[in-house]
């Protein structure tokens, strides 16, 4: 029986082939052979400049438009909500005593039903402008970047706008999601084979620099899947082997944006699914830090797994993130201490992301990590920039948290961060008692103080 095709059905065929190949081709020639050579054609470099004059333009038209309607626009707070001045509680209610009664303050009970305004007025404080929750939320644009979930003045201005707005949402989702799609399984997929290849050699400099090689292709081809442009400062401090490599920890893609410009060892819990088959893959061609379940709550474990490492100079430098979880692009909060107890040489790295290309901040509470890509990946494009800061070593009588302090301010004054005290931990926990206790006891010597000083007298 002879088959019969429709003329039609036989164009249809010969189109769909044709385009495939010219796309496949255009991936091969513009950016997976750039990846493996780690060459750039400046084409990212311009498209960022084309939208800069895009976003602009719009923002501009928003105030023009908000003008000639008599709309107010929404303004974002750059700075805190209240103004508040660096003093101490003893000086606060001090103050409120001095205000509130016209009694010597010497003579003045150890308390005062006054005092409960000091509390109740910085509880106040704490809830319109609380400086730690604000940092689990995205970050406020003073302009528009065309993305509907960015802009709170987002309404019908005028109809160029509006056309604007539509091409932009075309091709985000019609051209630059599919691209990125593709080029997201191929990075992954050529990491997990290549990787596995590369550990069946035996151990030796052919193996580290293979391993090297192919690690480093493979997160430039992840990066380009997202339309990164990085601009990396201060190379000559790139971290060495031996070390630890700590940073501000923004988003997940905080591991691929360091590793296409250098390779690490990768610290973390073994997972199972689609994840565990990349860790499994990566380990055999390089010594990464994996550890189950019931071994990452045991810190002395932790440590001597980490110390062995460090101890080892051929082996690659550790990348951590001690925060422990994703703050919002703004600040730097707590340092875990843990990796700075080893006495290895840290080497920090600040990364600031400039959110009006897209908004790189993972909040793990509101967004599953498959919504968080689909949202990264139909984002105009990922631009940030890294600083390698000077190595920096633990002082004599300096203990952990200390130490760890120090290279977070650094980091901070680095990047233009907020630098806090805070844990991040408090992202999904409660306020520990011990913050509570500091603010009693604080009370507490000043009342007693008081107590000592009149019976001097």
């Amino acid at each position: 029986m002879e088959l019969f095709f429709n003329p039609f059905d036989n164009l249809v065929c010969i189109l769909l082939g044709i385009s495939f190949t010219v796309w496949f081709t255009l991936l091969l020639v513009f950016i997976i052979v750039p990846a493996i050579f780690g060459v750039s054609f400046g084409i990212r470099r311009l498209y960022m400049k084309t939208l800069l004059k895009l976003f602009e333009w719009a923002t501009l038209r928003i105030e023009r438009g908000a003008k000639e309607k008599n709309h107010l626009l929404y303004k974002p707070y750059s700075n805190a909500i209240i103004a508040k001045e660096p003093t101490s509680l003893e000086e606060e209610i001090k103050e409120i005593r001095r205000s509130g009664s016209n009694k010597d303050l010497d003579s003045a009970p150890e308390f005062e039903m006054s005092d409960i305004f000091y509390f109740a007025r910085r509880g106040v404080e704490s809830i319109m402008d609380d400086e730690v929750t604000k940092r689990f939320s995205a970050e406020e644009l003073e302009s528009w970047n065309l993305l509907t979930r960015s802009n709170n003045n987002f309404h019908y201005i005028s109809l160029r706008l509006t056309v604007l707005w539509g091409l932009g949402l075309l091709i985000r989702y019609g051209f630059l999601l599919p691209l990125r799609v593709t080029l997201a399984f191929t990075g992954v997929g050529l990491l997990v084979f290549l990787t596995s290849v590369v550990g069946l050699l035996p151990n030796g400099r052919m193996k580290n620099f293979l391993s090297e090689k192919v690690h480093l292709m493979c997160y430039r081809i992840c990066v380009r899947a997202l339309t990164a442009i990085i601009t990396y400062h201060d190379s000559e401090n790139k971290p060495k082997n031996g070390g630890i490599c700590v940073a501000n920890h923004t988003s997940p893609i905080d591991v691929i944006i360091l590793a296409s410009d250098g390779c690490y060892a990768m610290v973390g819990q073994i997972h199972g699914g689609l994840m565990g088959v990349i860790q499994r893959s990566m380990v055999k061609a390089c010594p990464h830090v994996w550890f189950e379940r019931s071994e990452v709550k045991d810190r002395h474990l932790v440590a001597k797994r980490l110390s062995d490492h460090v101890e080892d100079k051929s082996k690659l430098p550790i990348l951590i993130f001690p925060e422990g979880t994703c703050i919002n692009n703004t600040s730097v909060m707590m340092f875990k201490k843990g990796s700075f107890e080893i006495g290895a040489t840290v080497y920090p790295v600040a990364i600031k992301y400039d959110p009006r290309f897209g908004d790189a901040f993972w909040n793990s509470s509101k967004f599953g990590m498959v919504n968080y890509l689909l949202r990264m990946m139909s984002s105009w494009a990922i631009v940030c920039s890294v600083w390698y800061l000077p190595p920096m070593s633990r002082e004599e009588g300096e203990d952990a948290v200390q130490f760890a302090n120090r290279v977070k301010a650094a980091i901070a004054r680095q990047g233009g961060l907020v630098d806090l005290l805070w844990d991040g931990g408090l992202k999904r926990g409660k306020v520990k008692d011990t913050f509570k206790e500091e603010q009693q006891k604080l009370y507490s010597k000043m009342l007693v103080g008081t107590q000592e000083d009149r019976s001097r007298s």
